[in-house]
């Protein structure tokens, strides 16, 4: 996969994620009762994509220390 596609799928998830912690506090907000589904997938995709990040952010320094 090229670096440019894989930044992209990233941006979506990041998006999607976004998106559904939105509807999830919109629904609270609103007085709407919610999925279960919904918190585990905000934390899921969250939880994802700050591994990447930490994750990104190690490979430069290691890269930069040799």
């Amino acid at each position: 996969m090229k670096a440019q596609m894989f930044d992209m799928t990233r941006v979506w998830a990041m998006l999607t994620g976004l998106a559904l912690a939105a509807w999830y506090f919109a629904a609270l907000y609103l007085g709407f009762k919610s999925s279960d589904l919904l918190p585990m997938l905000v934390t899921a995709i969250g939880g994802f994509e700050m591994f990447l990040f930490a994750q990104d952010q190690w490979l430069k320094r290691k890269s930069k220390h040799g």
